[in-house]
């Protein structure tokens, strides 16, 4: 969003035709424009309400009826926090006794929302000019909430009186494409973590698929999913990171929290075994946490395979960090083998999971030509090396 359309939204008459549109349907928005251009209204005033509304629809998953009230770009929204996810970092602050917390890199403002929420005095910064303008906006409900146009890193942090520092450095570039290397973040990864050693409460969020070799030894990593979708890890020092150094994560689903970390000596190792009575499917934050073998010790049971994030056991375990199937039968991976089976069986639905295996399962379901009413899952897989097909149901 441009400055010209940031500010006509925030004139009486713009802030007023926002608050008025209908909830936003994409079948709808050219006869709406139509009929707001009709009415005499500015047609650059009439495409900025209405991208904002379209945006409002979409940040909904991400921050519920609060974005409702709130101004966005398409950028930061793709980059901001979820509100669930936003509240944890919130807390970690609060818990370790930070007053003043600043948020270099705010974009539209949702942690520092968040953290505002949770008693916490915020100085945030952005260094685009119009994405500071919308955090204030964001944030005018908060009055101990300041927001400069600022770079964040040149802030004088003891001065400022802060004592926590969070910052969530861009990985994109100017094009949108994603960005792989630390030193090309902006700010630079290196670059937010030299403050830790002026202000100890040190907090990053960086996107889920970063290396572990990349991550300080002195930082608590925490990956974290929501409803089975890993949307980050968060980089914790200090008073922020009471586990102490290490990996954990943390899966969020619906209103459940469970968190599984390294033990004192490291993640968990386990071998490979046979396929028992049941397969357990750990959360993707367990697995880019590399704590699979943790899951294995928790329901007494092997991997599959010495490369593959499947876990298999004798024993049923309500285990929340995993999804537990029941084992219903095992065959060798064959595409005339496997649609006899199903044929027999009259399976018409077929739920299709894969790891370890060049298998495209949309492919695999054409060919199978699958005839019948009963529904099934399979999971393709290595066992011991070689490619099977476990037939399973959820427990």
């Amino acid at each position: 969003m441009d400055a010209a359309g940031l500010s006509a939204l925030l004139s009486p008459q713009g802030w007023a035709l926002l608050s008025a549109l209908p909830p936003y349907d994409e079948q709808r928005t050219m006869a709406l424009s139509a009929r707001l251009h009709a009415e005499g209204l500015d047609p650059a005033l009439v495409a900025a309400a209405l991208t904002q509304s379209r945006l409002r629809a979409r940040a909904r998953a991400k921050l519920g009826d609060f974005a409702d009230g709130m101004l966005f770009t398409a950028a930061g929204l793709e980059q901001a926090t979820r509100l669930t996810v936003a509240a944890h970092h919130a807390r970690r602050y609060r818990d370790a006794g930070s007053t003043r917390v600043a948020d270099l890199t705010c974009g539209i403002g949702a942690d520092a929302m968040a953290f505002a929420g949770m008693g916490l005095a915020v100085l945030a910064t952005d260094v685009d000019e119009a994405t500071a303008a919308i955090a204030t906006v964001n944030l005018r409900h908060f009055p101990d909430t300041e927001v400069r146009h600022a770079d964040g890193l040149t802030l004088d942090l003891v001065a400022e009186g802060v004592d926590g520092v969070y910052a969530d450095p861009a990985r994109r570039t100017s094009s949108g494409s994603r960005v792989f290397d630390p030193a090309a973040y902006a700010p630079p990864l290196d670059a937010v973590l030299a403050l830790r050693d002026r202000v100890p409460a040190l907090g990053l969020k960086l996107g889920p698929g970063v290396p572990h070799s990349a991550l300080p030894a002195d930082a608590h990593a925490q990956w974290v999913s929501v409803d089975g979708d890993v949307v980050e890890v968060g980089l914790w020092f200090g008073p922020l990171a009471p586990e102490g150094p290490g990996r954990s994560a943390l899966v969020l689903a619906g209103t459940t929290a469970h968190t599984l970390a390294t033990g004192p000596d490291g993640p968990a190792h386990a071998s490979a075994g046979p396929v028992g009575a049941y397969l357990y499917e750990p959360d993707g934050a367990v697995i880019r946490a590399g704590l699979v073998g943790d899951v294995a010790h928790r329901v007494r049971g092997t991997l599959v395979d010495p490369t593959i994030a499947y876990v298999t056991s004798d024993e049923l375990h309500d285990e929340p960090v995993a999804t537990a199937y029941r084992v219903l039968d095992t065959l060798p991976f064959g595409l005339k083998r496997l649609r006899t089976y199903l044929r027999e069986r009259g399976v018409g639905r077929l739920t299709i999971k894969k790891r370890g295996t060049a298998v495209v399962p949309e492919q695999l379901r054409k060919q199978l030509d699958l005839r019948g009413d009963a529904e099934a899952t399979v999971v393709l897989t290595r066992v011991a090396g070689h490619q099977q097909v476990l037939v399973v149901e959820r427990v």
